[in-house]
């Protein structure tokens, strides 16, 4: 009797550290946001992701660097200004009685241009304009995937929220089963061997719910590393984005929007160009070039010239690079097709995800009212003495694995949602309508694309520079 009293006191000393943990935890978040605190919704986790992201913060940088390319083919075109200045002591016998020595220095400007090329510099630009769009989509790619993992780990965290309840409360359950089972174990309506069972029902109670509150703790991490911050109290969950009324629908504005597929195309208009490029390669160029000079004896030098010149032999370098640039453009192209039906794919399994979770939620929830009238029906018959301890403990784990399978199609059925909208590429802070400033790659770029150096230009440069390392 003594030993079923303290396992009883123990459970519920346990249920009341649990509850003023709990209760600890929502004051302290009641402090320190003040008394119009709200729950946080998964628009705010969407959005604190969205602007804490080191992961678009990186991509970013990649982008503005293929930004910088441009500058770079631009500035191909343009004449290159340099100077030289020498200095130095010399010794010259100038005869067998006469010495010469003493300090001798130069200064040269000089100036080259090339004037043609065939199209090398024009290819370049064009190459390094499809490398900035290509990047672009790069970008988009990531942050579909910031936003679904963001929209993951809050549906986790709720899923583990309300798991952690389901075990606390099958605890609370099999605890005064256990209590029920010793007290018609003291009367001796059972045997020992029920209230054994019950004992080790409880003990495994107790380690489940041991497991989902290393769950919640593990969800609370992904939360933290998806926004930047644990989470406080969060929002229930709002409603899905609409999504498509069929797969074929779906699958053909993935074949026009993802990320993938649109940097793909850019790909393949980079391999074209380098074709193109090889064969400009093997025609001359065409240059001109200027300096003046002075020396320390005061005697100026002026030159202006062209130059014309072209590899005539280069040991079939110049025709092994065609070659290539022909594989490379046929390499793009199927990589293109390939990438269309990745992603043609990749819809499919989406949609019949989310076809199965929607369907395992209609289950589950039948699931429940069977178990649940089960359950109610065994333990009157047990309190009648017609059903054992064993019998309503079997019936208690059915209701509570049907709860459970219930929480977990949910949370996939949600979740599968967002899954079709970014193998769609419709997974952005512009679709979903968050209502915040997002990151404008267009800014930087017009800002560089003339590769300036100091001008007006350059100055607006400056301030995109400073307001990005805010």
């Amino acid at each position: 009797m003594k030993r079923r009293e303290f396992g009883a006191c123990e459970v519920e000393g346990q249920g009341k550290m649990r509850n003023w943990l709990w209760m600890m935890a929502v004051v302290g978040a009641g402090l320190g946001a003040g008394p119009a605190a709200q729950a946080e919704t998964l628009t705010d986790a969407l959005i604190a992701a969205y602007s804490n992201s080191n992961l678009l913060d990186q991509n970013r940088a990649v982008l503005r660097a293929a930004d910088e390319d441009v500058a770079l083919a631009v500035s191909s075109l343009r004449p290159v200004v340099s100077y030289t200045a020498q200095a130095g002591w010399r010794k010259a016998d100038v005869s067998s009685a006469l010495t010469v020595e003493g300090l001798s220095g130069s200064l040269t400007l000089s100036a080259q241009l090339t004037l043609l090329d065939f199209g090398r510099s024009r290819i370049g630009i064009e190459i390094a304009r499809a490398s900035v769009l290509a990047t672009r989509q790069a970008l988009i790619e990531v942050e579909q995937q910031v936003i679904l993992a963001t929209v993951q780990a809050y549906v986790d965290v709720r899923l583990a929220q309300e798991v952690v309840a389901l075990r606390d409360s099958n605890l609370r359950l099999i605890t005064q089963e256990l209590r029920a089972s010793q007290d018609r174990f003291d009367v001796g309506e059972i045997t020992r061997t029920d209230v054994a069972i019950a004992e080790a029902r409880l003990a495994s109670s107790r380690a489940a719910l041991a497991a989902a509150d290393g769950q919640l703790m593990i969800a609370r991490e992904a939360y933290k590393a998806a926004t930047g911050a644990y989470p406080g109290r969060l929002a229930a969950l709002p409603r899905t984005p609409k999504l498509p009324r069929n797969l074929e629908e779906a699958q053909a504005v993935a074949r026009k929007t993802h990320p993938l597929v649109l940097q793909a195309q850019q790909l393949v208009t980079i391999a074209d160009a380098q074709v193109e490029l090889a064969k400009a390669s093997m025609k001359p160029t065409l240059g001109m070039g200027a300096s003046i000079s002075r020396d320390n004896d005061g005697l100026d030098t002026q030159s202006l010239g062209l130059t014309l010149n072209q590899t005539i032999y280069a040991g079939g370098r110049l025709s092994a690079l065609f070659r290539q640039a022909i594989a490379g453009k046929d390499r793009s192209r199927a990589s293109l097709q390939q990438t269309v039906v990745g992603i043609m794919q990749n819809v499919g399994l989406s949609w019949a995800n989310l076809a199965v979770s929607a369907a395992s939620l209609e289950a589950s929830d039948q699931q429940i009212r069977a178990a649940q009238t089960a359950f109610d029906g065994v333990r009157e018959e047990a309190a009648l003495g017609a059903r054992t301890t064993l019998d309503v403990l079997n019936a208690e784990q059915e209701l509570l694995d049907a709860r459970n399978a219930r929480l977990q199609a949910e949370a996939q059925r949600y979740v599968g949602v967002y899954q079709v909208l970014s193998a769609m590429g419709l997974l952005t802070v512009d679709h979903l309508q968050l209502g915040i400033a997002t990151y404008d790659p267009e800014a930087y770029f017009n800002a560089v694309k003339t590769a300036p150096a100091t001008s007006a230009q350059g100055k607006k440069l400056d301030r995109i520079l400073g307001k990005i390392g805010q």
